[in-house]
């Protein structure tokens, strides 16, 4: 991984991809993120009886991008799309509707009537969307698409609140532990024989491994109770949503799936015996590591005796870097004007900071690192998911330009494919309404 960034940061300042006039760029190592998928598809080969369908539905919201999109369903996997525009982006990718799954807390009349007529599986939030849903659906007896309800465990938080979806007051699923839910869920599946899956999503970063399986141990342990309510196996599918926390501290993918696939294994063995088709959610720990934003440090200056590197990636890109560090502190490395490491003895502590017009607008605070000069490259690393697809324009910055590579050549060739162009100016006053700049001088 390590030997592949550094061929990748040489060879894009190499070929022109960062600059004067590009001074942001994204790179996406197409390695790691093929790697990532294999290991994901065989930790759950692994513990599933043979012949279990298993859907892994790659999060949209992760990485926004069709060309990623793409190749992860190159890669055997799908999508869990939260919106009109993912689920547009997915099929702009070419998955299938049986390939896509729906989730989100406020989904339109539109939203699920587009997704019954594309047969593409939905999971309902809330008792209303449910009473929506079967509205739709009507008498119709085998719906066009897989339907199921979500649920909130309600098994506890990890330590970052807002990663947590399975905490009491979680605005995600049904609270199961709220008085009278258990039982509504039951009497709600044996009302709609239509309704066949069931959906548990824990958390995400900061989430520990056995958070995760306690609550789709619950998940679990409601459908057995359901199917023996009914006298069937009328839910035939879990989705265990995905949510692996990815560690932001070192090259070292940890955990990893195997692990998290043998202790569900362990905790919820009923869970691969071959009675239900499984879908899975994994987001940031298929892309982050394979990430890496790389700025150009536009000038060196210095305050209260503390040098500062002032950089053009920011709040616009690393938004929750900025605004909650602690929970999302991000690696950094200096390379010098070429794209190679700089490896001075001594390293200064230092300030990483961005372009936005605000003091906090910092990466990193009193880092130590090579003393950065104006010319010189930040890389900030771990950044493939959420980074690159989910900017801030705050000051109206540009969306920075995306960039696949294949650093694996024997011979040290880089090979780089777009994923996305560098947003222009011209695209920007496009899109802040220009073509409407009378509109408001007219109203009397």
């Amino acid at each position: 991984m390590a030997t592949r960034r550094e061929r990748a940061v040489r060879a894009a300042v190499e070929q022109g991809l960062l600059g004067p006039d590009q001074p942001v760029v994204g790179l996406l190592d197409v390695a790691g993120i093929r790697a990532a998928a294999a290991e994901l598809r065989a930790a759950f080969e692994e513990v599933v009886t043979p012949g279990t369908p298993v859907l892994h539905a790659f999060a949209v919201k992760a990485a926004a991008l069709v060309p990623v999109l793409r190749l992860l369903a190159d890669e055997g996997l799908g999508c869990e799309v939260a919106s009109p525009g993912e689920l547009a982006l997915a099929r702009a990718a070419g998955v299938t509707p049986d390939r896509i799954v729906l989730d989100s807390p406020a989904k339109t009349p539109a939203e699920l009537r587009e997704a019954l007529d594309l047969g593409i599986a939905l999971n309902a939030d809330n008792p209303q969307e449910l009473d929506r849903l079967g509205e739709l659906v009507g008498d119709r007896a085998d719906p066009p698409a897989p339907l199921g309800l979500r649920i909130n465990p309600q098994v506890g938080g990890g330590s970052i609140d807002a990663m947590s979806t399975a905490t009491a007051t979680s605005k995600f699923g049904v609270a199961l532990q709220d008085p009278g839910a258990r039982e509504w869920v039951v009497r709600a599946f044996a009302e709609r024989p239509w309704l066949t899956r069931l959906h548990a999503h824990v958390g995400s970063q900061g989430c520990p491994l056995e958070l995760m399986t306690a609550g789709i141990r619950a998940a679990y342990e409601l459908a057995e109770e359901i199917n023996g309510a009914v006298g069937r196996q009328q839910i035939d599918a879990l989705d265990i949503g995905g949510g692996l926390p990815v560690n932001f501290a070192s090259d070292e993918i940890t955990p990893t799936y195997r692990e998290y696939a043998q202790l569900l294994r362990s905790t919820v063995p009923g869970l691969f015996d071959g009675r239900y088709k499984l879908v899975t959610e994994f987001g940031r720990s298929l892309l982050a590591k394979s990430g890496l934003v790389l700025a150009r440090v536009e000038y060196a200056k210095s305050a209260g005796g503390r040098p500062i590197a002032v950089t053009h990636a920011g709040a616009q890109l690393a938004t929750r870097t900025v605004f909650a560090p602690e929970a999302w502190p991000l690696r950094v490395l200096a390379y010098d004007a070429e794209g190679r490491p700089k490896t001075a003895d001594g390293q200064v502590p230092q300030d990483i900071a961005g372009p936005c017009c605000f003091a906090g607008d910092l990466v990193a605070r009193d880092r130590p690192l090579s003393e950065l000069a104006a010319g010189d490259l930040v890389g900030l690393l771990d950044t493939g998911a959420y980074y690159f697809s989910n900017h801030f324009a705050y000051n109206s910055l540009p969306r920075p330009g995306i960039h696949g590579f294949d650093a694996t050549a024997a011979d040290g060739e880089v090979r780089f494919a777009t994923v996305r162009e560098p947003q222009t100016v011209d695209e920007i006053v496009a899109e802040s309404g220009a073509a409407h700049a009378l509109g408001l001088s007219r109203l009397r």
